[in-house]
């Protein structure tokens, strides 16, 4: 079974007089693969602009946009429509045996592959988060995936879910110290802990499907908007998904868009400005995800 949905993302700047601008990034097609596949997209500016699009060094799909006038407001609106088949339970792909406990023991040819996912990226000073990482594997052993769904469990449980103004993502260390942060922070911990227990583990943003906002309730905590979680490398399993701030790793909910080493190469949308600081008003994201139908009820476009 899959899911067909619509997805569309307005991002708007607005400033108070007319300012020149540099050229923008926009990561927001879906990855093809088995979990699902685009049946149609459109980049749209206000401004008069120039797309083109490249490939990165992971393989996420970018569109740069050279926009060609200045203005006091700048609106870049993108539209997918896909085919998502969502993703069975971990418990579902059997791991190797090399994958049952900690440490992993990963073949020469996946460290030579995985050794950029597998390095703490993050500064650890004062080593809070190599103490807290280090409460999950104390006592008794338990096995990897035990590990790591505890560890899951304990962000969502413990940390409180904050949306903030501020653009980017905190360190892991400030995320324990505040006790709160949000789903970029989860993900960002939980990939850094993971790290220095011997995993590879990688950022993922997308979106997060939820049935409810179809239905106008309340959907889980990051529905409607931007959302990120992590990917972890289990041998036998493959890149498995793992969602702190939902507690989720199985279904439709979760729709990639693109991987990295840390948050910063995976900016929605990213770019330059000259003018005043003054005249930047501000900015603001729409979000809309909603589903179409089952994959047996479709028609096509």
């Amino acid at each position: 079974m899959s899911v067909i949905y619509d997805l569309e993302h307005v991002t708007t700047y607005r400033y108070a007089k007319p300012v020149t601008f540099g050229t923008h990034r926009a990561i927001f097609l879906p990855r093809g693969s088995y979990g699902g596949r685009v049946l149609s997209y459109a980049l749209e500016t206000n401004l008069p602009s120039q797309v083109r699009w490249v490939m990165d060094t992971l393989s996420n799909n970018v569109a740069v946009i050279d926009l060609q006038t200045p203005g006091k407001e700048l609106t870049v609106t993108y539209r997918v429509r896909g085919e998502h088949f969502g993703y069975r339970a971990v418990q579902e792909f059997p791991l190797d045996p090399r994958a049952e406990e900690l440490p992993v023991q990963y073949t020469p040819d996946e460290w030579t592959d995985l050794a950029v996912f597998m390095r703490p990226h993050a500064e650890d000073v004062d080593g809070l988060v190599a103490d807290w990482t280090r409460r999950f594997v104390l006592g008794d052993q338990d096995g990897t995936l035990d590990v790591i769904n505890r560890m899951m469990d304990t962000i969502h449980s413990t940390l409180k879910y904050e949306a903030r103004e501020a653009e980017g993502t905190q360190a892991p260390g400030d995320t324990l110290k505040t006790g709160m942060g949000t789903c970029r922070d989860y993900a960002w911990l939980m990939i850094e802990a993971l790290r220095r227990l011997g995993l590879a583990c990688r950022f993922v943003s997308g979106y997060l499907y939820d049935a409810a906002l179809d239905g106008g309730d309340v959907g889980m905590t990051g529905s409607g908007a931007t959302h990120a979680w992590l990917q972890v490398y289990l041998p036998g399993a493959g890149w498995r998904n793992y969602d702190p701030t939902n507690r989720i790793s199985e279904g439709f909910d979760l729709v990639p868009v693109a991987i990295a080493r840390h948050p910063g190469q995976v900016i929605p949308l990213s770019g330059s400005w000259m003018g005043e600081a003054s005249d930047y008003l501000g900015m603001s994201v729409q979000v809309a995800i909603r589903k179409l139908a089952d994959q047996r009820e479709y028609q096509g476009p």
